[in-house]
């Protein structure tokens, strides 16, 4: 595996090779030789049960739970050798759980996301400022540049939270859960967003609960059960019933959406139980 690190400006992918992750008095590990690979250019959804480890990929990744067996690569290297500023400007992560620290003005704290690309008494210049405002336009906050950030609810605050890493201009992008207490407008917009941040050839690697959603936008999708993966591949490879209703332990059927064709899955009352899936 090599070390040679890569422009900052370069395509960065993201791939997780038999990663391993056991948290201490556990029974069983959360992740037991997952391999993902996200590419640039698509959305690469990782999806599951709670409890799955579709979290713990990400905290791997960050560097918040250690690894026990396998491998993760940024770019060209391995995502251990990267130094906090170097792994930032490559990769920016929306987590799943974060508290406000300090009140700031909305666009104060999507600044934040600048601080990577500024030396320690480099001013923030006319290309910060803009990133700023591009990332709040994206993340339909603009409105609320001026808020602070203990005021908003917690749809705004998510979406406030998606600016700050859309200003870090990072070519790879993680979101953990990004659609958590918004509404349905507003989780269409995110997804329209992660689809154009593709386009525009990002690496986008998305952990969801969003089943539906991500049939209509993600090209790959890796399906996750008790730390290993289920099922990979493309959406009608993992959009099945008979997968699905084993993994989730409910029954369901998989139909078709009217809208675009892509799979849906429906979950049944337990009464309905006689009713074989279908994909």
């Amino acid at each position: 595996m090599t070390t040679t690190r890569a422009p900052e400006s370069a395509t960065i992918e993201l791939e997780f090779h038999d990663v391993r992750v056991t948290y201490p008095r556990a029974p069983a590990p959360a992740l037991d030789g997952v391999s993902v690979r996200a590419e640039a250019g698509r959305v690469t959804a990782v999806v599951g049960p709670n409890g799955s480890g579709k979290s713990t990929l990400v905290r791997a990744l960050l560097r918040r739970v250690p690894i026990t067996g396998g491998h993760i690569v940024v770019g060209a290297d391995a995502h251990t050798s990267l130094d906090a500023r170097t792994f930032a400007r490559r990769v920016a992560v929306v987590p799943q759980r974060e508290e406000v620290q300090l009140a700031l003005p909305v666009h104060e704290f999507v600044l934040l996301g600048r601080h990577v690309h500024l030396g320690s008494f480099t001013p923030v210049g006319a290309h910060d400022r803009a990133a700023v405002r591009d990332a709040l336009d994206r993340a339909g906050m603009l409105h609320l540049a001026d808020r602070r950030t203990d005021t908003l609810s917690g749809g705004e605050w998510q979406r406030v939270r998606i600016a700050r890493a859309l200003a870090q201009e990072a070519p790879a992008m993680v979101f953990d859960e990004p659609t958590t207490f918004l509404d349905i407008a507003h989780e269409m917009a995110v997804f329209e967003l992660l689809d154009a941040l593709a386009a525009d050839g990002r690496t986008v690697l998305l952990i969801s609960h969003q089943l539906n959603l991500v049939a209509r936008f993600a090209s790959h999708i890796v399906l996750l059960s008790e730390g290993r993966v289920a099922a990979s591949g493309g959406v009608n490879e993992v959009m099945r019933g008979d997968i699905l209703e084993t993994v989730y332990d409910w029954p369901l059927v998989v139909t078709r959406d009217p809208a675009v064709g892509a799979p849906a899955l429906v979950p049944l009352r337990k009464s309905a139980r006689g009713v074989r899936s279908r994909t």
